[in-house]
């Protein structure tokens, strides 16, 4: 985003954030909380990172997507977190107007490229349970590369889009944001000017990725139910569900929570319950998922003893 793009004509300049509470008493206490939960997101996400690209069985299509899924929460976690943890201790949450587009864009660019690399997950699991004889030539190098590709830009186009229409709206009086982000519809209830083409753009813009997302997810698992039930060996069936396991959950959780968050809300109570429910996608999500398909997945922990194993040997022989 260019410095043209980032300037309008609000009387505007910065905004403030009430946060998650007004109680002083809570304060410390969600501090330490909030700090536990980024620590333990950074930790398990660049784990599990490291595990993929430091092992050799792991070098696989669906770990290719699981390690940027990781990349992706990893990058989402920071997006928020530095801010919500200033607001704790800080006597004024205030965040600028360049500050505050900027966080929309990064969040849009990051929630937008995730459902697209689930989508990918979901395809990739297809191809892999209907198709596994020709798995390695159909997700080739080439093609994990160009979805992925096609998942960030996706993200990317995304983002400019809210953005732009957010960064056209004029902010004059009042300044609150009721949350501890810079959400859309907050945003739109403080804009002085019409928001029509802002809320259409935005229901447009998200409607089209859970749609396009939802119906390949949809039916990637339909094709592999299908398939799953002309499999005459048990084992097959357990073999194939455990596989799809992890990412089902994962799915069920991003959309589920984004879903419910995003449905526009006007009264002050269902904004209390909005960020609530924000803190699940913005901070439990990124913090679940490595541990999701870390404990669910037999690859994983197989890769985890072995690295472990190596590196108890690295450091006794360094010692002897």
């Amino acid at each position: 985003m260019t410095k043209m793009a980032m300037q309008n004509d609000s009387s505007v300049t910065e905004f403030i954030l009430t946060g998650l509470t007004d109680q002083p008493e809570l304060q410390l206490p969600l501090f330490t909380l909030f700090l536990v939960y980024h620590t333990v997101t950074v930790v398990g996400n660049l784990s599990l990172m490291s595990l993929i690209f430091l092992n050799s069985d792991l070098q696989t299509p669906m770990y290719f997507f699981l390690f940027n899924l990781s990349f992706i929460d990893l990058c989402y976690s920071f997006v928020f977190t530095p801010k919500t943890l200033m607001s704790f201790v800080s006597e004024k949450n205030t965040i600028s107007f360049r500050g505050c587009m900027t966080q929309l864009f990064f969040f849009g660019f990051f929630a937008h490229s995730e459902c697209y690399v689930l989508t990918a997950m979901a395809y990739d699991r297809y191809v892999a349970i209907c198709q596994p004889l020709l798995y390695m030539v159909i997700m080739s190098p080439r093609t994990c590369s160009l979805m992925m590709f096609g998942s960030y830009f996706m993200g990317l186009a995304g983002a400019i889009v809210h953005t732009v229409f957010m960064v056209r709206l004029n902010f004059c009086d009042s300044n609150i944001i009721n949350h501890y982000l810079c959400d859309i519809f907050p945003l739109l209830q403080l804009s002085c000017s019409s928001t029509y083409a802002s809320e259409l753009v935005s229901s447009v813009v998200v409607s089209t990725v859970v749609i396009a997302s939802s119906v390949v997810i949809l039916m990637s698992y339909a094709l592999i139910l299908f398939n799953v039930i002309q499999l005459s060996s048990g084992k097959g069936l357990y073999k194939a569900m455990s596989t799809c396991s992890s990412h089902i959950i994962t799915v069920a959780l991003f959309y589920g929570f984004g879903m419910l968050t995003h449905i526009k809300t006007s009264s002050d109570e269902s904004m209390d319950q909005g960020k609530i429910l924000s803190v699940f996608c913005t901070f439990l999500l990124p913090l679940l998922n490595p541990f999701i398909y870390s404990l669910r997945n037999k690859d994983v922990k197989v890769a985890l003893k072995r690295s472990l194993r190596r590196l108890t040997l690295t450091e006794e022989l360094g010692l002897s």
